[in-house]
């Protein structure tokens, strides 16, 4: 019997680009997430630790990072196995070429399709280097033969799944086809496990340790894989590792109440201070409504971890010409006419609508 911890896809050094001073903590949590998998190995008293792919975000990675990531996986209690990914695969002048990785005796870093024996198992690696191709990595697996546990490891597309980013396809028979075990899997980043018709699930997405961004449905996680022996279904239990939840609420306002309700909603959220929060609103608004989105946009900006909203979607209704009659008689009523039958972007338009009202009331304040 085996017991490993898998895990993929930490993308650390993620560019991060529209979080301002917040990147760095949200930059953070990723290592801090990787200390949490790791922990998890320890308490869970595995055999070793499988890294599938995309360890580093990309080969650019500032060289202090790679120098706390080793440093991090040094202090593992057992063997850690990686595989570079298409984010930072092994081509020259890489991450893996960097001479922190000589300290780390815990670590290997596989660089060529080779089994590699373990006591009671052998793995099968599938290191990567180009960042897009469209050959099946696992092709040159051949384990029908062998007597001890036989794992996989590869980074790439399932056959069927819902990768926006496809590359590197894999058939989702991999595993029977190659006489693995289990295929321990990387690119996805939700977790996931795949079988062949009729078959137990011998491959799987850990997802990836900690969330990358929004829509993502089930990531923060590393998985616990435990085997029993040569050709028994494995176990595979996904972990919570991740601090930080990425949620995003998207409505559309029809009534005037609607507002308040999405204001008791976001102020009631648990766990603000490890929420990102992404806010958008769409459909009618009246000029009322206009002083409930600043009181929406002030929670959202003070309560949560990070937040944003976007009120493009919103637009005055059309039947509702208080817009117009709120404003002075003269210049400011006239621009109020135009913008309301103006032929440009809606978005624009009502962004603009909103807030000539709102420096009107603030002037009458």
């Amino acid at each position: 019997m085996v017991r490993f911890l898998h895990t993929a896809d930490w993308q650390i050094g993620m560019k991060l680009t529209g979080f301002g001073a917040m990147g760095e903590r949200i930059r953070g949590e990723r290592l801090s997430a990787a200390e949490r998998a790791l922990q998890i190995a320890q308490e869970n008293r595995t055999d070793f630790i499988l890294i599938t792919g995309d360890l580093f975000e990309d080969n650019s990675v500032d060289r202090a990072l790679i120098q706390k990531v080793v440093d991090i996986l040094k202090r593992a209690h057992c063997p850690v196995f990686i595989i570079p990914g298409n984010h930072d695969p092994l081509v020259p002048g890489s991450v893996w070429e960097d001479r922190s990785w000589q300290a780390a005796e815990n670590v290997v870093v596989f660089r060529e399709n080779a089994p590699y024996p373990l006591p009671g198992a052998v793995l099968y690696p599938c290191p990567l280097a180009e960042k897009q191709s469209a050959k099946d990595p696992t092709a040159w697996i051949h384990a029908e033969d062998e007597e001890r546990i036989a794992i996989g490891l590869a980074h790439g597309s399932v056959e069927g799944a819902p990768i926006g980013e496809w590359d590197h396809p894999i058939p989702r028979d991999a595993a029977a086809r190659s006489g693995l075990d289990y295929l321990a899997l990387g690119h996805w980043h939700s977790f996931a496990v795949f079988g062949a018709e009729g078959s137990a699930g011998r491959m799987a997405y850990p997802g990836t340790h900690e969330a990358t961004s929004f829509g993502e449905r089930d990531s923060g996680n590393v998985s616990l894989v435990e085997i029993d022996g040569r050709g028994a279904a494995p176990s595979v239990t996904p972990v919570r590792t991740g601090a930080l939840s990425w949620v995003t609420v998207d409505e559309r306002i029809s009534r005037s109440d609607d507002l308040q309700s999405i204001l008791s909603r976001i102020r009631e959220m648990e766990n603000a201070e490890s929420t990102l929060l992404k806010l958008q609103l769409s459909g009618f608004i009246t000029p009322e409504g206009r002083e409930r989105l600043d009181d929406i946009e002030r929670v959202v900006a003070s309560r949560f971890f990070w937040g944003a909203t976007d009120f493009g979607g919103l637009a005055p209704a059309p039947e509702d010409d208080s817009w117009i009659e709120e404003l002075p008689p003269g210049v400011l009523r006239e621009v109020g006419k135009r913008l309301r039958t103006a032929s440009i972007d809606s978005r624009v338009r009502t962004k603009a609508l909103l807030e000539l009202y709102s420096l009107i009331k603030e002037a009458r304040a």
